[in-house]
This record gives structure tokens, C-alpha cells and sequence, in this order.
């Protein structure tokens, strides 16, 4: 029996009505409507804060998935090397940038039902459509092996050897596929998502001057050494921490995944929002915990995840480092486990084949085939002995911004299509907004380059 939702309106409430047929099956639509009538009874109730809890996931996954372990490690050499004054106003806008973004992925989401990489296909042909599908897997691949890095690392802090690590990562993160329901999948990843929070008491173990760090965000001091090749890789990499092309393609086949509709749309921007608010939280807690080593004229400039934990023992304490190699593991496997499914999501869409978490293995055997083949090649690649995985690490970030003009240019061009939008499609601030990203995005790219083939304009 296949439940089907259709839009009404009952007495001015927009709500939904179950209607069945008895001559189809299709689990991923009962599922999905299963879902939806929790969503009905909260919104003709007025139960606006279950309403919301219904509603949430994408937005706070996307956002704490993007605070992975390359990013707080980013954020950690940040602190480590030029503390706390321009960098966390810095930080703070790149978070209002993502918002920015990924507001705009809700409203595509909900209103095509569509997933990012099926839009594009649709609207701009095959071509585009496996462009942009190529160029996803393989900066996910490449952002995938720094993540098994991170849970390599951040394990290794306790001693557990590397290919044991691995091996554990990939299990805990396929566990969650087992229960073959977007929703179950949704919040476990959620649950383990809050533990990215643990950045915030390793801030307060390092007792920062509190006003300090308030005063910074009032006062947006010089940049640290001026405008040279080390905080020009520092700038990027923050950039790249907060805003990349896979939060895009994540998001997007997430909402439509998890069924959301035109009437939710607000519930979306306040999911996104809150993901948006934590996760910049962490992130400056990461750069203040670490801020101790910048102080003491520590050299952390090639510190990986094991190297900052160690080296915050004499300032935040062992149980306070143990917490940071903690945070590492919990950013490395929460964003494997997303930015792998935002793989799959992409390859499903425009291979045209299933690619729901609604659905079972049997049903959609690439789908759930791309998302474990490349967690377990991304962690097989961490297992090479003298595989030159700090390069990666330092990499990804910069990669990520260089590669996002050409997605933001998709995402505005999507957004104000009539035919997929209709009415909700962007207003003139929404676009000076969206425009204004990419146009940050994409000075920083050139700033970079610039930087790259002319060293001598930036010593």
C-alpha cells in the first residue's frame, strides 16, 4: 500500500491528507509519510517547539558535519599562531556566509523535492550534471581521507593504533545506515553531531581573558604579520572550514529526502540557523583553547590533531586534552558519515537510480555501493604507510574555496529559475547576499593564487 501526501487547506492552515491505493507498494514514500503525519498533528495543534524538532536535521548536521577534523584543525593553527584578535570576528562572518548559502539549498530542497546534483541535471543537462557530479566525488574523496586522518589521529591520542582506528570509524559510522530509515539515520548522526560541543569546555579549561575575547568581536584588529603567504593558507583554510561545495549537495537531497515541503521552509532557515550558531560556537571555542600556545610562542605551525592535544596538556590539563582528541574523532566521523552520503545523494540523483536512507539495500545497491566504497577506500588510503596525508589535510580547505565560485554560481542560478521556484524564488537582497558570497568566495581564490604565482608581492 503506497501512501501518497497531498497538499490542502483546511481553514487557512496549509496541511496534508493521507491517501491510499492499494495496487502499489513503495516503502520510502510510507516511510516518508509516516514521518509527515507527526509533522501534521504537531502544526494543527500549534506545537510549534516539537513542530521545530520534527523538523530540524539537515541544517544542524550540515553545518556541525562541516566543523570536520581538517576545519578544527584549521581553527586550532589559527589560535595556535595568531590567537584571538582578527580571527574570531573573521570566523564568525565566514559562518553568516554559510547561513547564506545554505538557506538557499532549504528553499531548492522543499520546493523541486529534488537533490542538488538531480537540479542541476534536470535544468542544465547531462553534461553539467556529470561535471558536477565528478567534481563532488573527488573533492569528497580527498575531504574523506583527511577526516579517517582525524579519526587517526584523534584515537591515537589514547593509543589505539591506526588501522584499528579506521576499522572502528567505519563501523560506527555504516551502524547508523542499519536502521534503514532517513529519520533514525538522521538523528543518530545528530547525537553524535553535539559532541563537536566538547570544543567549548576545553575553551574554558584554558582561562581565556573573557574580555578580551569579547572585545574582539567589537574591534576588528590588524591582521596578525600583515597580508603574507602564511596567513593568506590561514585565511583560506578558515574560508574552506565554513563554506564548501559538498554543504550544497548535502542539504539540499537531505530535505528533499526527509520530505520537507514548501510549509516548512521556515523551520529549515531556523535548523540551518542553529546549525549555524553552533557550530561557529565550536569553532571559536577551538580557536581560544588553543590561543594558549600562540601566547607561550609555540611553534604549532605543523602540529596535526595528537601533536595540539599533547601540546594543550600543560594549559587545559590531560582530562582537557583528552576532550580535544575527542572533538577531532567526533569531527572526523560525523562529517565521514555525511560527506559520504552527500556522494551517494549526488551519484543516485543524476545516474537516476534510487538514493533515499528510506530505502532498503536491496533497493538501492549503487547508492548505498558509492557510500561505503568510499568510506572504505578513503580509509584504506589512510593505512599506507608514508602516504603523504599532511599535504592532503593542508590542502582540502584551500581546494574547497577554490572549487566553490563555479557551485555558488549554480546554486543563484537555480534559485531564480521561475519554473523551479515559482514565488519563492529570490528577492533582490537575497541575491545581493548570495552574490556578495560569491564574490568574497572568489577574491580569496584569486588572492590565493596570486599569492601562489607571485610570493614576492606577499613577503
Amino acid at each position: 500500500m503506497m501512501i501518497l501526501l497531498k497538499e490542502t487547506e483546511i481553514q487557512g492552515v496549509k496541511d496534508f491528507e493521507i491517501e491510499t491505493s492499494a495496487d502499489m507498494t513503495n516503502r520510502e514514500d510510507t516511510s516518508r509519510a509516516l514521518d509527515r503525519l507527526q509533522v501534521l498533528h504537531a502544526r494543527q495543534h500549534r506545537r510549534w517547539l516539537p513542530l521545530l524538532w520534527l523538523l530540524i536535521g539537515p541544517g544542524i548536521l550540515v553545518m556541525l558535519g562541516e566543523n570536520d577534523a581538517p576545519s578544527m584543525l584549521s581553527y586550532a593553527a589559527t589560535g595556535s599562531q595568531f590567537g584571538i584578535g582578527f580571527f574570531l570576528p573573521f570566523v564568525l562572518l565566514t559562518f553568516v556566509m554559510a547561513f547564506i548559502a545554505q538557506e538557499i539549498t532549504v528553499r531548492l530542497g522543499a520546493i523541486s523535492k529534488a537533490g542538488h546534483a538531480e537540479l542541476i541535471y534536470r535544468r542544465f543537462g547531462r553534461f553539467w550534471g556529470n561535471f558536477a557530479m565528478i567534481d563532488l566525488l573527488f573533492t569528497n574523496f580527498l575531504t574523506l581521507v583527511t577526516e579517517f586522518v582525524g579519526i587517526v589521529a584523534g584515537a591515537g591520542f589514547f593509543g589505539v593504533p591506526d588501522y584499528v582506528a579506521v576499522a572502528g570509524g567505519i563501523l560506527v559510522i555504516t551502524s547508523a545506515y542499519s536502521f534503514r530509515r532517513y529519520w533514525s539515520w538522521e538523528r543518530t548522526v545528530l547525537a553524535l553531531a553535539m559532541f563537536n560541543l566538547i570544543f567549548i569546555p576545553v575553551a574554558g579549561m584554558a582561562h581565556p581573558n573573557w574580555g578580551a575575547v569579547a572585545h574582539s568581536f567589537f574591534t576588528f584588529s590588524p591582521l596578525p604579520g600583515g597580508l603574507n603567504a602564511t596567513t593568506i593558507l590561514i585565511l583560506l583554510s578558515d574560508i574552506g572550514a565554513t563554506i564548501t561545495p559538498w554543504m550544497l549537495f548535502f542539504q539540499q537531497s537531505a530535505v528533499a529526502d526527509k520530505g520537507l515541503s514548501m510549509h516548512d521552509v521556515n523551520q529549515g532557515r531556523m535548523d540551518t540557523a542553529i546549525g549555524a550558531l553552533l557550530a561557529a560556537v565550536a569553532a571559536i571555542a577551538t580557536i581560544i583553547a588553543t590561543a594558549p600556545l600562540f601566547v607561550h610562542h609555540m611553534d604549532a605551525s605543523q602540529f596535526g590533531a595528537a601533536q595540539f592535544a599533547q601540546a594543550l596538556v600543560p594549559y587545559v590539563g590531560h582530562f582537557g586534552s583528552a576532550m580535544f582528541a575527542l572533538g577531532i574523532l567526533e569531527a572526523g566521523l560525523v562529517a565521514a558519515t555525511t560527506i559520504s552520503t552527500s556522494s551517494a545523494y549526488a551519484y543516485g540523483e543524476v545516474r537516476r537510480q534510487a538514493h533515499s536512507l528510506n530505502k532498503l539495500f536491496q533497493e538501492a545497491k549503487p547508492f548505498y555501493g558509492i557510500l561505503l566504497g568510499v568510506l572504505l577506500v578513503a580509509g584504506g588510503v589512510v593505512a599506507i604507510p608514508g602516504f603523504p596525508l599532511e599535504y592532503i589535510v593542508l590542502v582540502v580547505n584551500v581546494l574547497a574555496v577554490l572549487t566553490m565560485p563555479p557551485a555558488i554560481a549554480f546554486l543563484l542560478l537555480l534559485v531564480n529559475d521561475q519554473e523551479v521556484m515559482g514565488e519563492h524564488k529570490n528577492t533582490w537582497l537575497l541575491n545581493a547576499l548570495g552574490i556578495g558570497v560569491a564574490v568574497f568566495v572568489s577574491l580569496a581564490g584569486l588572492l590565493y593564487a596570486l599569492s601562489v604565482i607571485f610570493p614576492s608581492l606577499f613577503q
